[in-house]
């Protein structure tokens, strides 16, 4: 199968042209048509990224479906008898609480990898996994299916750094992983505290963004001053400060596409990556609040 960046969008994997009441047979069913199955017919990927579903998203999704039917079909998979699900599971949890009969599909014949690569592309194009979640899914990957951090960048349209900085998050403790699970410290948090090599030290100052509400600024300032001065790092010339690398890889998270900031003293400029005129217009979308 044929490896999509992100930027060229799921919508490239699902065709306009609809097939109705059309027979299920592996005769009869084509890569390219929608039909209609059962839903429970179709079962769970088990190689979802996602790990937390917010109820409150998945019942206004409810409504949504409820005023005006199923509009994206789901991409699943043939197994046995039945289907698996490759991407739109906040779709299925929606319909079934709806208790809908029948759920539009297209049926992809993809491998394991395939199967997952197309579910994060999914989440991180529709609604963001948070970085432990993120996390998990790349290093998966790696393990399972021996892909490369290249790769990885390549398919999701993402810096290499971002995914190797995204990777480094699963290096600490447990409890501020489940913190970032919980949103309770962001990314940007979660990589400044990297800067730091003992452990309970790192959980202290997690402790302190929670219940003091620490900017990032403030937390790098607190790990700078707690540094003897002879390890304090000094920026170099033609090293990125850590505040602007922060916000770099937050915004091509937000636009999940490469994006560079270039400062020099007070004035700058920033570039955008675009890899087709539809990513361009999705990221022109996203920058006006029109979603991903």
């Amino acid at each position: 199968m044929e490896r999509r960046a992100l930027g060229k969008g799921l919508g490239a994997l699902i065709p306009e042209r609809i097939v109705d009441d059309t027979v299920i047979n592996d005769d009869t069913v084509h890569k390219e048509e929608i039909v209609y199955v059962q839903s429970g017919q179709i079962k769970p990927n088990p190689f979802q990224p996602r790990e937390y579903f917010n109820q409150t998203s998945i019942e206004e999704l409810a409504q949504s479906i409820k005023e005006k039917g199923v509009i994206q079909p789901l991409l699943v998979r043939r197994k046995g008898e039945n289907y698996e699900l490759i991407a739109g599971e906040r779709r299925l949890r929606a319909a079934n609480s709806l208790g809908l009969k029948e759920i539009p599909i297209i049926v992809r014949d993809v491998s394991d990898q395939d199967s997952l690569e197309l579910a994060l592309i999914e989440n991180v194009q529709r609604e963001s996994l948070n970085p432990i979640e993120e996390a998990h899914a790349y290093q998966h990957l790696m393990d399972k299916f021996q892909v490369t951090q290249e790769k990885i960048s390549e398919v999701l349209g993402k810096a290499r750094s971002t995914i190797t900085n995204t990777l480094r998050l699963l290096k600490l403790p447990h409890e501020i992983q489940q913190e970032m699970k919980n949103n309770r410290i962001s990314f940007a948090h979660g990589r400044a505290l990297l800067e730091i090599d003992d452990a309970n030290q790192q959980r202290r100052l997690a402790q302190d963004i929670i219940t003091k509400g620490l900017s990032v600024r403030e937390l790098e300032s607190l790990i700078k001053s707690s540094r003897p001065k002879g390890l304090r790092r000094k920026v170099g010339q033609g090293q990125k400060e850590p505040l602007v690398l922060i916000l770099e890889e937050q915004m091509q998270q937000a636009l999940a596409t490469k994006v560079r900031v270039i400062k020099r003293k007070k004035r700058g400029h920033i570039n955008i990556e675009f890899y087709s005129p539809e990513d361009l217009e999705r990221i022109v979308n996203v920058i006006k609040g029109g979603g991903k």
